[in-house]
């Protein structure tokens, strides 16, 4: 067995609503075969992993797997198991997994959900490993690589505080998105109200805040001259400086580094040459700078300050062990550290000790002992003389005792400092008592202090101290979101983008916006190319320039990477038509009706889902579970005000949009509101191009779920020019003995649309350069074929650059023998290079003619009009050649 590939999604997708990765993995010599085929696998693997009998797998009960196991399953199914019990065995557990054959006999398709992704890409190999050595009765270090795993995630999972923030975020439901593992950089919110927090540093924290807490004697000088308590004390760099110092504060003091942090190389009770000496060196090790203090009296507290306002207080009491008569100091720190509640590092909310750290060693020396004494039963021994928790000591919440004086003291130190997120140390003999007139006060102020003291204390009440740094960044009970509207489908879906970003424009809104050309804001092109996935939306949802997001949501970027943001307020699906068939495993239009129905799942609480009711598999989405779950409203747009299923939805207080009497027409129980009339709107061509009709009524479908108003959009659609602001989308030219009309349309329906359209139009002959993707099925050509060979007159057959697969030719060959079964006779010339296709239809067209072209390079199509002189047509020019359009719904 081996992995082939593996793909990460990270947001919602079609397997799962929250992260997975999907492996694909060749089985080899194991596909088509089952476990009750080798005999004594299953009970090596069960006695190897007991965890497993818990598994529920699809029947939704425990022992579910274990049945499967002995009526005989595939190991892709197996290694999918395995992987979901190991996850449990390294502390970042999940429960979902699902695999599926992606090509016989042997490539599977298995999907875990992940807590931790690097962690979890590793614990897949892990299980084919171990599967493969169950399968072979031999041996396998599980142990040993599940340690290994453990050291991934201790690498790169969040730290508590950042954690503690990203809770806090997430029971507001602020939008969260995690940067880059292991470096706790996180993004908060979308678009303008995006913030950005690392630990507890925030995208706001002062830069001049932080650098004056890292120095301990600047900050010393700023709250001394605001008459702030705080110790007396020198910056040194020899022993000279440093005794004339500790002479100074009468010979008893605190060595710390200038810039050090989390009590690193710190000395207290320095009450001798000898110990000054050492003290000195020390701290050296850190920083070349060395503070010399005078040594305060009391206990020793932790204050955090958020936005000005004190939120929690912790007592720290550094580590220690009680002697027992029998173990020694070694076995005693052995006994502390097997506390569940104590990790490596910042992972738990207790630090483990370590037992050869210098400082420690130094402690117990000057107590006359060493790791080796055998303390008497109740002796405290002290193995530091610092309280830091990521050294190993404890706290006990005292936020409800701190007296006032010492509150609003520490609250203006961390105005004085200038930082938005502030730990204060104070040393003082009761935090519940003013601070008394000398030998106690702030001796350090922090940047980015730790939060799991407030948030998991030893003792105490647990503090939200997440809570209180997200209400700072959110204030009034925002949720950090903007208007996002996702639209899908398979035509229109980039027109209709375009018309929204538009009318939101209009409305005086930034708007950012990712479609099939390239990523926009305001219409200024920010990124060229198809950005129809999920990192263009998390592009526009990260700019913090941007108010309203307008996403077009492809199936490619759907399929390969999932949505790149996790709820929007609506969701557009256009219509579902033959296409892509043949891609990604999808056989039909139901598989694609699953891939693009999740931005309908996708729609927030109470938001809007805008669909096609003149599509019957679309306008079934209404039924969707997730939609009818979450209440989301449903509005309808149809061609034909008069259908029974948009009477109905309005009979039952739905709303629904229409045209009528030449107008786009908003339907609901309280009566008709005319938004905009069709014959105004350039877009329509007189409304001639059915179309853009029905991609203006879901515009303005989507506008009015977001608060338009019929005045805004009629203004927008009425501006909205189709050869500006809807580039390559039913665009027209004209050239000296005709016109060119350019569409991106590369399925039977966008055949069919555009040559309905130019049919209307006053002409001579309609001539349709034509092609089709490579990698659609051979049927779905063939189909755009007959539908081509029913409305053009002649033909030039043209090949995208891309053959996606197929020998050059080959789908152009397709195509023809499609065409020439339809209408035997029809002319038909065969020229792969798209720009020279163009050239030779405009070359041969004659007088009156028009030329419908389905491109690929929009440049390269560019270039050949410029060449022949091409300007745009005006949508009024080409409508008044038209015959008078149909009246919608009679």
């Amino acid at each position: 067995m081996r992995i082939a590939r593996i793909r990460t999604f990270s947001g919602p997708n079609v397997h799962h609503h929250k992260p997975v990765l999907l492996a694909e993995v060749d089985l080899e010599s194991l596909g088509g075969r089952e476990s009750r085929e080798f005999p004594g696998f299953n009970e090596r693997l069960i006695s190897l992993l007991p965890g497993l009998r818990d598994h529920t797998c699809a029947a939704g009960h425990a022992g579910a797997f274990i049945a499967r196991l002995h009526d005989g399953t595939y190991f892709g199914h197996i290694v999918e198991h395995v992987a979901l019990e190991l996850s449990s065995d390294v502390g970042i557990g999940v429960k979902y997994g699902k695999t599926r054959l992606i090509r016989e006999p042997s490539l599977y398709a298995i999907v875990v959900r992940y807590r931790n992704e690097p962690a979890m890409r590793r614990l897949l190999q892990v299980a084919i490993d171990l599967v493969q050595s169950v399968l072979d009765d031999r041996p396998y270090p599980l142990d040993t690589q599940l340690a290994q795993v453990r050291g991934i995630v201790s690498r790169t999972q969040l730290g508590p505080s950042t954690q503690c923030i990203i809770d806090a975020a997430s029971r507001r439901n602020i939008p969260v998105r995690c940067l880059e593992d292991g470096r706790s950089l996180v993004q908060l919110g979308y678009g303008r109200y995006r913030r950005f927090i690392q630990a507890a540093f925030t995208d706001r924290t002062s830069g001049i805040g932080t650098e004056v807490a890292a120095d301990k004697h600047m900050t010393k000088q700023i709250l001394c001259d605001a008459f702030v308590p705080a110790p007396r004390g020198a910056v040194v760099s020899n022993l000279d400086e440093a005794l004339q110092a500790w002479e100074d504060v009468n010979r008893l003091a605190v060595v710390k580094p200038l810039d050090g942090n989390q009590g690193k190389a710190v000395s207290m009770h320095v009450d001798s040459e000898d110990a000054l000496a050492r003290a000195l060196e020390l701290a050296r090790t850190i920083s070349p700078q060395v503070l010399v203090e005078e040594q305060y009296t009391g206990q020793d507290y932790r204050v955090l300050v958020v936005n000005g306002v004190m939120v929690a207080a912790s007592l720290r009491r550094p580590p220690e062990v009680v002697g027992d008569g029998v173990s020694t100091i070694a076995g005693l720190i052995a006994s502390l550290n097997a506390d569940p509640r104590r990790g490596d590092g910042h992972e738990k909310p207790l630090t483990r000790i370590a037992p050869s750290d210098s400082v420690l060693l130094s402690t117990l020396s000057g107590q006359g002992l060493s790791l080796d004494s055998v303390p008497e039963t109740g002796r405290v021994v002290l193995l530091r003389s610092s309280a830091n928790l990521s050294t190993g000591g404890s706290a006990t919440d005292v936020t409800d005792v701190v007296h006032p004086d010492v509150r609003t003291t520490c609250e203006r130190a961390a105005r004085l400092i200038g930082l938005d997120i502030c730990g204060l140390d104070v040393i003082t003999p009761d935090i519940a008592q003013p601070f008394p007139e000398a030998g106690a006060g702030i001796i350090e102020v922090n940047a980015g202090p730790g939060l799991r003291m407030h948030q998991f204390p030893s003792d105490g009440a647990s503090r939200d101290v997440g809570g209180a740094i997200i209400d700072m960044l959110f204030p009034r009970h925002s949720d950090g979101r903007i208007p996002v509207v996702a639209i899908t489908g398979t035509n229109g879906k980039t027109t209709v983008t375009r018309m929204i970003s538009h009318a939101m424009h209009a409305s005086g809104a930034n708007v950012g916006t990712s479609t099939t050309d390239g990523i926009y804001l305001n219409g200024r092109e920010l990124a060229c190319g198809d950005m129809t996935g999920p990192r263009s939306a998390r592009a526009v949802l990260s700019d913090p320039e941007v108010d309203v997001a307008v996403l077009e949501t492809a199936r490619g970027g759907i399929v390969r990477g999932g949505l790149g943001y996790d709820w929007s307020d609506v969701a557009v699906f256009t219509n579902l038509q033959l296409d892509h068939v043949g891609q990604d495993g999808i056989e039909g239009l139901e598989d694609l009706l699953h891939i693009k129905s999740l931005i309908l799942e996708r729609v927030r609480e109470g938001g809007t889902v805008v669909l096609n009711a003149d599509d019957a598999m679309v306008l079934s989405l209404a039924e969707n579970r997730y939609v009818r779950r979450r209440h989301c409203r449903v509005a309808l747009f149809s061609m034909y005000p008069n259908k029974f299923v948009v009477r109905r939805h309005i009979a039952a207080g739905g709303t629904a949009y229409v045209p009528r009497d030449g107008w786009i027409v908003e339907m609901n129980a309280e009566g008709q509101r005319r938004i905009a009339e069709i014959s105004a709107i350039p877009a329509t061509f007189a409304g001639t191009a059915a179309c853009n009709v029905a991609n203006a009524l879901a515009s303005v479908a989507a506008c009015r779920a977001v608060g338009a108003s019929a005045g805004l959009l009629r203004h927008a659609l009425n501006d909205f020019d189709a050869n500006g602001q809807n580039s390559g989308r039913l665009n027209v030219f004209n050239v000296p003995r005709g016109r060119v009309v350019i569409d991106y349309g590369h399925n039977p329906s966008a055949f069919e649309a555009m040559g309905d359209i130019a049919r209307s139009w006053k002409r001579n002959q309609l001539v349709g350069v034509v092609g089709v993707p490579g990698d659609r099925a051979d049927h779905v050509i063939h189909e755009a074929g007959r539908v081509a060979a029913r409305l053009f007159d002649r033909f030039v057959i043209k090949e995208d650059e891309d053959a996606r697969g197929r020998e050059r030719g080959e789908t152009a060959r397709l195509l023809q023998e499609a065409i020439a079964a339809e209408v035997p006779g029809r002319r038909c010339d065969v020229i792969l290079d798209e720009a020279e296709a163009l050239s030779t239809a405009i070359e041969t067209m004659a007088h009156g003619d028009v030329v419908v072209l389905f491109y690929d390079d929009l440049a390269a199509v560019k270039q050949v009009l410029a060449r022949f002189g091409a300007t745009p047509a005006t949508a009024r020019r080409v409508s008044q050649a038209a015959e008078p359009p149909a009246m919608y719904g009679t």
